[in-house]
């Protein structure tokens, strides 16, 4: 097959692993600077150039789409997917994940459990809206933030209500959630390929530190998870609508909380510490599922 991957830097490690394990298989590759590419959008003859070559006979399609270029990112992929390319992750699905306050909607609406969370737009219901979500401490998240930036956990009311007014004050969308305090500062990143849970791991936040996230500097390690974390997990993931997913799971009093499910999932962490081929496993997923010649949305909104 010729596979696509969309990624802005080769060198980057999940593109090298993907690149690798295709090759492996006996797959050619192409990795495409989605900033580089503009299309001619037509009905008869959709198309799709890059750097002065006209990209066609591609097989398979995998999104590596930073945060930064999701809107430009998902217009590509979309053209791929009018071209009859088969991508790993659909543009829709990605675009719902991206969106925390639609992904949250989609997953409450389905039953997933999830940490109280609070949405508002005035500052004149702060008051309340703090209130909502069972008071401090708190975290306060900007839904356009990644890797752990622009999360705040607010300890007191008034820390709450001074961070919540400042963000509106700079009109940034945010959400307000509980804090899960039984969870020690840890999360569960468990990896989701088709309806399996492939890998997962631990990720532990360093001292002084409640983000866990491994560029914030927290730790991974290799943990077992329950039925209902595995169940959870899987059925996030179909709901967004994504075949490949990070799903982050909270283990609270009240049973695994989603806290985000991640379209573009990193495999360093995970392949690092569970020394399985991630990079392997997806490229299978391609070969098994690829051969259909079509795009399927899946989940809802």
């Amino acid at each position: 097959m010729r596979i696509a991957i969309l990624s802005r830097n080769a060198s980057l490690y999940s593109t090298r692993r993907l690149v690798e394990a295709a090759r492996a298989r006996g797959h050619e590759t192409k990795v495409i600077d989605v900033l580089r590419c503009y299309m001619n959008i037509t009905s008869h003859a959709p198309s799709i150039h890059y750097k002065g070559d006209d990209l066609t006979d591609f097989d398979a399609v995998i999104p590596r789409i930073g945060a930064s270029v999701t809107f430009y990112g998902t217009a590509v992929l979309r053209q791929f997917e009018m071209m009859g390319v088969y991508p790993l992750n659909e543009s829709v699905a990605i675009s719902r994940a991206r969106d925390k306050l639609r992904s949250l909607q989609l997953l409450a609406r389905k039953g997933i459990g999830l940490p109280i969370t609070g949405f508002a737009h005035a500052p004149d219901d702060v008051q309340d809206l703090i209130k909502m979500v069972g008071g401090a401490p708190l975290v306060i998240k900007l839904l356009e933030g990644t890797q752990g930036i622009g999360v705040v956990l607010a300890e007191t009311h008034k820390a709450a209500e001074s961070v919540i007014e400042a963000f509106m004050g700079l009109k940034a969308n945010i959400l307000v959630q509980e804090y899960i305090k039984e969870a020690n500062g840890a999360d569960i990143r468990c990896f989701v390929i088709g309806d399996k849970v492939v890998a997962t791991m631990k990720r532990q936040a360093k001292a002084g530190e409640f983000r866990s996230n491994l560029h914030r500097g927290g730790t991974a390690s290799l943990i077992r998870i329950t039925p209902e974390e595995r169940s959870t997990a899987v059925r996030a993931a179909r709901i967004v609508g994504l075949n490949v997913a990070g799903v982050d799971i909270l283990r609270s009093n009240h049973g695994p909380v989603v806290m985000e499910v991640n379209s573009s999932p990193g495999l360093e962490g995970i392949e690092s510490a569970t020394g399985k081929d991630i990079a392997g496993l997806m490229i299978d997923f391609i070969e098994k599922n690829a051969a259909i010649g079509k795009t399927r949305t899946r989940g809802q909104g």
